[in-house]
């Protein structure tokens, strides 16, 4: 974003005009834009603003949300760079995590009694929205055992908003382990043909493959791939075939039956709507493409 150079194009001129980066004024300027458009910007429903933490941490998290599975969000903004915004964000997420029932009220008043009784409480993240991050902020990331996003902004003009996503951390590698395992040993247990499981383990591969900062997060239902909000979500092995659902607009893409399928407006596990139908490795092949608009959409 630093390096972007953003130019306005006049077709009656056959010019072109520099359009100049700038940062807010202020950080309620950047808060005030994100919270008002925070599921499409960020894919996070938003709860609250300024939600005080009580007397004894007494703190005011910026933004609170729940993502596309559930995950409770925590959105903190900096005007420019500031070294401690991550450790202010993790101090808000450890009073978070022992206020569960008070977060579960707020989720059942604001989005229902159906998305408090899901919210996924193994998975909390933190998006950090601020000017710019030191390269101590993104090793930070990478170490620690919390899912972080950095998301650095910019202003272009009167009406235009950047945002780059600098570093992603998925909740340490620890974790990651535990997952795979779990995954695994579901997997095996419900599936009886082994050549399903060695074809999950190929998608899992080739998601995570697309490239830095991809976040797998795992759900009864599904299993999300992650790049600041859901690019994938690759369902249970079936007997015969797994589907996996992007966000690609299925209008855009050549709908082949019996491999991609426009399912806008049904009910599936996961997010998206195009759903891929995968049965052998070249099946696996033929989707790379696909995923990969899906991840750059994201």
């Amino acid at each position: 974003m630093v390096g972007l150079k953003l130019f306005r194009t006049d077709a009656s001129q056959s010019g072109v005009s520099e359009v100049m980066p700038r940062l807010a004024e202020v950080e309620a300027d950047v808060q005030g834009l994100v919270e008002a458009h925070m599921e499409t910007l960020l894919g996070v429903r938003f709860l609250a603003s300024e939600y005080g933490t009580g007397l004894v941490h007494r703190g005011r998290i910026d933004s609170l949300g729940l993502d596309e599975n559930g995950s409770p969000v925590i959105v903190e903004y900096k005007r420019g760079v500031d070294a401690g915004v991550i450790n202010q964000g993790l101090f808000y997420l450890a009073w978070l995590m022992d206020h569960r029932a008070e977060i579960e009220h707020l989720v059942r008043d604001r989005l229902g009694m159906r998305a408090a009784s899901n919210v996924l409480w193994s998975s909390p993240r933190l998006i950090c929205i601020v000017g710019d991050f030191t390269r101590y902020d993104v090793h930070a990331v990478h170490e620690h055992r919390r899912s972080i996003d950095l998301v650095r902004y910019r202003l272009f003009g009167s009406d235009l908003l950047g945002l780059e996503t600098v570093a992603s951390g998925s909740g340490g590698m620890q974790a990651a382990r535990r997952a795979r395992r779990r995954a695994v040993a579901r997997a095996t247990a419900d599936v009886q043909d082994a050549s399903m499981v060695e074809l999950a383990s190929a998608v899992d591969e080739a998601l995570l493959g697309l490239g830095d900062g991809v976040n797998r997060v795992e759900r009864k239902t599904y299993r999300a791939y992650q790049r600041l909000r859901n690019f994938a979500c690759l369902c249970p092995p079936q007997r015969s075939k797994l589907l996996v659902y992007l966000k690609v607009d299925p209008k855009e893409v050549d709908l082949v039956p019996g491999f991609t399928r426009d399912v806008s407006g049904l009910g599936h596990h996961g997010t998206g709507d195009l759903e891929v139908q995968l049965r052998t490795p070249r099946d696996v092949e033929r989707a790379q493409d696909l995923f990969l608009a899906s991840y750059a959409a994201a």
